[in-house]
C-alpha cells in the first residue's frame, strides 16, 4: 500500500495524461454497454415478488487525471439508464464515477440517483501471489 508524505498540499509531478492506459482494474469497463435480458426481482415479505424485465444502457467515459494534494486518481465517468422493454419512461437512472488510485490500489465508486440518494463505495484491489506447491 502506498503512503503519503507529510506534505498534503503538493500534487504529484509524474501525472500521465493518458487515462486509458492508467485505469488499472477499471480498464476493461471503459465503453458503452447494453443489456436487454435483465431481470429485477424486488424483495416482498408477504407475496410473491413481481419479476420485471428491463433494458440497461451504461456509458463509461475516461476523465482526465484527478489530483487531490498528493493523491492521484484515474477514472471513468458513467451514466446508467434503465427502461422497461418497449417503453421510453425512465425506470432507473444513475450517474457517478469509478476511480482508481494506482499508488494505493484503492477503488472508489461514487453514485448519485435522482431520488435524493447518493453513496460512495470503497474497496482495494486484492494483491495476488503465486501459489507454490
Amino acid at each position: 500500500m502506498g503512503t503519503y508524505s507529510n506534505d498534503i498540499y503538493t500534487e504529484p509531478s509524474d501525472v500521465d495524461p493518458e487515462t486509458l492506459r492508467n485505469l488499472g482494474p477499471l480498464t476493461s469497463m471503459a465503453g458503452v454497454w447494453e443489456g436487454s435480458f435483465s431481470l429485477d426481482i424486488p424483495p416482498k415479505q408477504e407475496e410473491a415478488p413481481e419479476q420485471q424485465r428491463f433494458v440497461e444502457h451504461t456509458e463509461l467515459h475516461p476523465i482526465g487525471p484527478q489530483t487531490n494534494g498528493p493523491q492521484l486518481f484515474y477514472g471513468l465517468r458513467y451514466q446508467t439508464h434503465i427502461v422497461k422493454p418497449g417503453e421510453v419512461e425512465t425506470y432507473h437512472d444513475q450517474v457517478g464515477y469509478w476511480l482508481w488510485e494506482p499508488a494505493t490500489g484503492n477503488l472508489i465508486q461514487t453514485i448519485a440517483i435522482p431520488r435524493e440518494q447518493t453513496a460512495m463505495a470503497f474497496g482495494r484491489r486484492a494483491r495476488t501471489r503465486p501459489i507454490s506447491n
